[in-house]
């Protein structure tokens, strides 16, 4: 079946269809838990009232690991969880995730001993997912893989290995491993009630945002998998019911690849508010992050604060010999965590990552928590009970060997196509069949022909989708993302036949998206 919204919406114009599983949220979790359930066998419909992924689900630090600071915090259940689901993923979808050296420097004669202990213990967890061994490193060894470290006063570091991936690339690929197994899953399209039978949910009506149409979808199984807006979900079913989500801010910065050459993270392990702090090599460019900020609502577009940017920027100038300032920001970007509330906690730094699953007495399944590492296992366990809920048949969960779509061994000989796996030659077919081979822009390798390829097969409805999801650009250039919006419109307005109306349209909306990217 082709990734194609038409065709999905087509297959949901039965009213008396009635699904196994209904999944209201295109994020991680709810892609997790559409490729389990189809995968399975389940009848399986997933929808996503913005782009999949808009959410916290494509703004992660990039990674892939057991988690260090679960380690300090004692939660060694979670990051054995995260480990193996990290060797786990490695093997099923090793074109969007990779083996990534990170190097903690040591400035005190007691870091050596104290973060070499813990480092070991962390590979021990790992056992036979283990990426690689940690070590200690002298002065020299630390330099030669973080040229830009700043030498005065170290005394060497410590390597170790974790994983590393391209978060809302991976997302797509996973639906479309789901679509590829019998699932149906549709952006743009929003749930606005539930329907009830005796006083159980049994299905939900939903409109199609793009065209107004309203649908009524009965379903065995209604799951609510809308991360950080698990709550509003919730009280659609019941005002009165208790919030159980803590939404909590995450800050990254984006610099020019010369502030870390070189293929090798900075790990910082306690910053001045005891967070780990990470400066990561990604697409050409180097991430910084992350910061933990308590909100009081969810927002779509979270705004980083001026202190946030101000704390990263001081943080890692003090690992680094040339110091970045505000005019070295290429593009800053929040997240918002879903943390499940856990007591009188009040630093949400300290709120275990840890997944819930939540069954209300009119049987809405909300899986919330967790983190992009443990999805699969989160998925797992959502399904597991819909089926027992549901009074499905039984049947095994497969997706702990299953590959994600891309899934190749081999890598791309084709510069900058990398991302794509195993559909690489076929993006590059379609960027020389329609003359499309220019880049966008010049400061962005990206072809003109892969916003084809993104609206043909990977259901890019606007500008955003593909500047910001589908590439990258916006998160590591937004400036220069702004400026290829134009050139994106009317690629896409020409694919999706739009009119001038919509190409002004969408290059103003990204715009004042774009501007939040921006200092």
């Amino acid at each position: 079946m082709n990734f194609n919204r038409d065709k999905m919406i087509a297959g949901i114009a039965d009213s008396g269809v009635q699904w196994d599983i209904l999944i209201i949220g295109g994020g991680a979790t709810g892609a997790g838990v559409a490729l389990d359930a189809t995968s399975r066998g389940y009848k399986t419909l997933l929808i996503e009232q913005n782009d999949f992924g808009k959410g916290t689900s494509s703004r992660s630090t990039k990674l892939i690991h057991g988690g260090v600071r679960y380690l300090q915090q004692g939660n060694f259940s979670l990051v054995m969880e995260a480990l193996k689901e990290r060797g786990i993923l490695y093997k099923n979808a090793p074109h969007l995730v990779s083996n990534l050296k990170f190097v903690v420097p040591r400035y005190d004669w007691w870091e050596g001993t104290f973060y070499g202990v813990g480092l070991k213990l962390y590979d021990m967890m790992a056992g036979k997912y283990g990426f690689g061994d940690s070590k200690l490193l002298s002065v020299e060894e630390t330099v030669s893989l973080i040229p830009t470290i700043e030498t005065e006063g170290l005394r060497g570091g410590i390597i170790y290995y974790d994983g590393q991936f391209d978060d809302s690339r991976l997302l797509i690929n996973i639906l479309q491993t789901a679509v590829e197994h019998g699932a149906f899953v549709i952006n743009y399209f929003r749930m606005n009630d539930y329907i009830k039978s005796k006083d159980m949910i049994a299905g939900i009506t939903a409109e199609d945002l793009e065209t107004g149409d309203v649908y009524e979808i009965k379903a065995k199984v209604v799951i609510n998998a809308t991360g950080i807006f698990s709550d509003e979900i919730r009280k659609k079913e019941n005002p009165d019911t208790p919030g159980i989500i803590e939404p909590s801010r995450g800050t990254h910065i984006v610099l020019d690849k010369s502030f870390l050459p070189g293929n090798s993270a900075i790990m910082v392990p306690n910053t001045d508010d005891g967070r780990v702090l990470f400066a990561i090599p990604w697409h050409g460019k180097v991430i910084v992050g992350t910061t933990d900020v308590p909100v009081d609502k969810p927002e779509l577009e979270p705004k980083a604060s001026e202190e946030e940017i101000e704390f990263l920027l001081k943080h890692i100038a003090r690992y680094l010999e040339n110091d970045p300032d505000y005019t070295d920001i290429k593009s800053v970007f929040c997240g918002l965590r879903p943390l499940v509330k856990s007591g009188d906690t009040e630093n949400t730094a300290a709120i275990s990552r840890e997944h819930t699953v939540n069954i209300s007495k009119n049987g809405l399944i909300t899986i919330a928590g967790g983190k992009w590492t443990t999805f699969r296992k989160m998925a797992e366990d959502t399904i597991d009970h819909a089926i027992e809920l549901g009074g499905l048949e039984p049947r095994k969960c497969i997706t702990e060997t299953l590959k994600i779509h891309g899934y190749t061994l081999k890598e791309s000989e084709l510069p900058g196509f990398d991302v794509y796996g195993s559909d690489a030659e076929a993006v590059q077919i379609t960027c020389n069949a329609n003359n499309l081979y220019d880049i966008l822009h010049p400061a962005l390798p990206i072809h003109k022909g892969e916003v084809i390829w993104a609206v043909k097969h990977e259901m890019a409805r606007t500008v955003e989708d593909f500047l910001a999801r589908r590439r990258r650009a916006l998160f590591l250039d937004a400036q220069s993302s702004i400026e290829a919006a134009p050139v994106v419109a009317k690629l896409m307005a020409k694919e999706l036949n739009k009119n001038k109306k919509w190409v002004e349209e969408q290059i103003s909306e990204f715009e004042t998206v774009a501007k939040n990217y921006t200092v």
